[in-house]
């Protein structure tokens, strides 16, 4: 009976952190201040160390010492409803597990071709700068300085003939915040530029530090596609001076489809093109009754129900980074998102919309746990 009520401790602690976990998930998914979410952060970061703590204190060794032979109806009705909190929180996990384990390529991935470049390896000195947050680049197994360079074929049943085969770049969470050096940002930057590419697609949270705005011409300044580059901005602009960034990147030639739709050709047909940076800046596209493939940006994967209901037929996103440390058998942890992790990263095919999330280049904190940064080229084909 002891060795039952350990492992109930246990799994109870785990389901508080559980619990936490999904309060910093679903605050990030809404427009509050950073501040705000900071403060959250900080609450998750003293709790899941010093709830287990607190538990086996309070409940094992004193009160009704459960490991000594207590019995938990002597557990006071404090406890009791905040330890049913965290057995929810052990069901969340477990769904959540088995929801991971459940997911299965959609049909309409045809392939993928990944390489992983090692780019703190190529140069001689580290690629580590200055900012609150670049320690975590000197942890065991952090992967946040490599890269992995995909290239992914999708097949879209309703994609114009014309456009059959055309490739996509799509960049997502750049984060230019400082440590991460820029050196790390120019050599993926050549990596894009030895492929071949139609359009170049980014879906926010370019930069975390406005004095950052000089490495934009010297990495995303230097992509050119022949049917152009087009971008939304994200939450950590929106942090910033939106407006100032948005500046930069068009007088860089980006086109701002932000809350708006832009008609693109190729080979005489057209697709249309929009950009949705709700809940935090602008508002919905609008789209026209006689819009035939429809391709959203959407920094935030939240926005595909009303990509459903609009028809959209393609949605690119980022903001979730992929869960940034990927647990062996459990999945995805961190991902700011209203779903949790249910859509991470990867591509989603919920009809009719075909959904890819980036795992992104970088983020705010920079830990990457079997979850590398990633650069995605899309290729589309007719199916």
């Amino acid at each position: 009976m002891t060795l039952l009520k350990l492992l109930a401790l246990i799994l109870l602690s785990i389901g508080q952190a559980v619990v936490l976990v999904a309060l910093v998930n679903r605050s990030h998914a809404l427009p509050m201040s950073h501040e705000r979410l900071r403060l959250i952060r900080h609450v998750h970061d003293l709790l899941v160390p010093l709830f287990p703590v607190l538990l086996f204190w309070c409940l094992g060794f004193s009160g009704p010492r459960l490991l000594f032979g207590g019995s938990w109806s002597d557990v006071g009705w404090g406890w009791r409803v905040y330890l049913f909190v965290c057995a929810l929180g052990v069901m969340g996990l477990g769904y959540s597990t088995l929801r991971h384990w459940l997911h299965r390529r959609p049909a309409v991935l045809e392939s993928i071709h990944s390489r992983i470049v090692d780019v703190a390896a190529e140069f001689d000195r580290p690629l580590i700068g200055r900012a609150p947050f670049a320690w975590m680049l000197r942890l065991p197994l952090n992967e946040a300085l490599t890269v992995e360079v995909n290239t992914k074929t999708l097949r879209l049943p309703t994609l114009p003939p014309e456009w059959d085969g055309v490739k996509v770049l799509h960049l997502s969470d750049w984060h230019f915040m400082g440590h991460v050096d820029l050196p790390y940002y120019e050599r993926v930057v050549d990596l894009l530029l030895e492929q071949d590419f139609d359009m170049a697609l980014f879906t926010g949270d370019l930069l975390d530090r406005e004095e950052l705005s000089e490495w934009v011409p010297r990495t995303m300044g230097r992509l050119k596609a022949p049917l152009g580059c087009y971008f939304i901005l994200g939450n950590h602009d929106w942090y910033l001076d939106a407006g100032a960034i948005c500046q930069q990147l068009q007088k860089l030639g980006w086109i701002d489809v932000s809350g708006r739709t832009q008609t693109v050709e190729r080979n005489g047909a057209a697709i249309t093109l929009a950009g949705d940076e709700t809940p935090w800046m602008g508002e919905h596209p609008a789209w026209s009754a006689d819009d035939s493939f429809r391709l959203l940006l959407s920094h935030t994967p939240d926005n595909l129900p009303r990509a459903r209901r609009e028809r959209v037929d393609l949605m690119l996103s980022g903001h979730v980074h992929g869960g940034q440390v990927v647990l062996p058998i459990f999945g995805p942890v961190y991902a700011p998102s209203k779903y949790g992790v249910k859509y991470a990263g990867g591509v989603y095919h919920q009809p009719p919309t075909l959904l890819h999330v980036s795992r992104g280049l970088s983020g705010r904190h920079p830990l990457r746990f079997r979850c590398r940064p990633e650069v995605t080229r899309l290729v589309l084909k007719r199916g």
